[in-house]
C-alpha cells in the first residue's frame, strides 16, 4: 500500500460504534464485530487493543476516556473508529496532547453531521425511552448517546469545533471511509439495512449506509473514500463483505501521499 507505515510494533487503537461490546458479546452466535481487522493487524506484528467504552455513553464522555487511553503510551497510535466511535475520536483529538500520541486517524462511516436515524428514534418519545431503557439494562449508556448522534446535536457541535477539526487536520493524517448501499447489491443482514437506506433516500438524506449518509460520514479538508456497502460492511465478514479489505483501502487513502479531499 502507497505509503503505508511499517506495521510490526505499531500500536493501533480500535473505537467501536453504537453497541459494538454487544455484538462482540454475540460472536458464538455468528455475528462478529471488528475482530477482522484485530486479527489482519496482528498478522502484520502490529498491538491493536480495543478502547473499553461504553458505547451508549455520551460523546464527551467516552471522548475523555479515549484521550487518556491514548496517553497512557508514550508511543504514537494509528486510531481507527467505527461509526459513533469516530466522533469520540475526534473530539479526543482536538486536544493537541492526544495528536502528540496519534501517527493518522481513520474513520469508518462515522455520522460526524449526524444520522436521521437518531432523529426518528428521539423524536419518537416511546422510542427514545425504549432505547434508553436497554442501554442502561444492558449497562452501556443511556439515551444520551443517542441523542448525541441527531443531527442537530451534530450540526452544532461540528460548527462550534470547526477552528480545532481544521488545526487537527494539520497536524496529522485523517480520512473518512463512507458507504453507500444500492438496491440489488444488499445480501444476508445488508438486507436490513437495504429497508433504511431506502427510508433516508426518499426524505432526501441521499446516498447511504443504512443508518449514515455519505455526506455526514465526510469531514471536509480530510482525505474521501467512498465505497459500496451496508453499515457493518467495514467491520463484520459476510456475502459480499470483505471488512478487511474495505479497511485497507481507508489506510491507503490515509497514508496515501496524495492531497485530501477538497472541501
Amino acid at each position: 500500500m502507497t505509503g503505508l507505515p511499517e506495521l510490526a510494533g505499531q500500536r493501533v487503537l480500535l473505537v467501536y460504534g453504537l453497541m459494538g461490546e454487544l455484538a462482540v458479546a454475540l460472536r458464538p452466535l455468528g455475528l462478529e464485530y471488528m475482530q477482522p481487522l484485530a486479527e489482519w493487524f496482528e498478522a502484520q506484528g502490529a498491538e491493536p487493543r480495543v478502547v473499553k467504552l461504553r458505547t451508549a455513553e455520551t460523546v464527551a464522555a467516552n471522548a475523555a476516556l479515549l484521550r487518556a487511553e491514548m496517553l497512557s503510551d508514550p508511543r504514537p497510535a494509528v486510531l481507527i473508529a467505527h461509526s459513533k466511535g469516530g466522533l469520540e475520536a475526534l473530539a479526543a483529538l482536538l486536544d493537541p496532547a492526544a495528536q502528540a500520541r496519534c501517527c493518522g486517524f481513520l474513520a469508518m462511516q462515522s455520522p460526524f453531521h449526524g444520522s436521521p436515524v437518531a432523529d426518528a428514534v428521539v423524536g419518537a418519545k416511546p422510542l427514545e425511552a425504549a432505547a434508553g431503557g436497554f442501554a442502561r439494562m444492558m449497562r452501556i449508556g443511556t439515551e444520551q448517546g443517542v441523542r448525541d448522534l441527531t443531527t442537530a446535536v451534530r450540526r452544532n457541535w461540528m460548527a462550534a469545533a470547526q477552528g480545532p477539526i481544521t488545526r487537527l487536520l494539520a497536524a496529522i493524517p485523517v480520512a473518512c471511509l463512507a458507504t453507500a448501499l444500492a438496491p440489488g447489491t444488499a445480501r444476508g443482514r445488508e438486507r436490513l439495512h437495504l429497508a433504511a437506506a431506502q427510508w433516508m433516500e426518499k426524505r432526501g438524506y441521499g446516498p447511504n449506509d443504512g443508518l449514515v449518509p455519505v455526506d455526514s460520514a465526510l469531514i471536509p479538508g480530510a482525505r474521501h473514500l467512498v465505497l459500496p456497502g451496508s453499515h457493518i460492511a467495514s467491520v463484520s465478514r459476510g456475502p459480499g463483505r470483505d471488512p478487511v479489505a474495505m479497511m485497507r483501502a481507508g489506510l491507503d487513502a490515509l497514508f496515501s501521499a496524495a492531497p485530501p479531499a477538497a472541501s
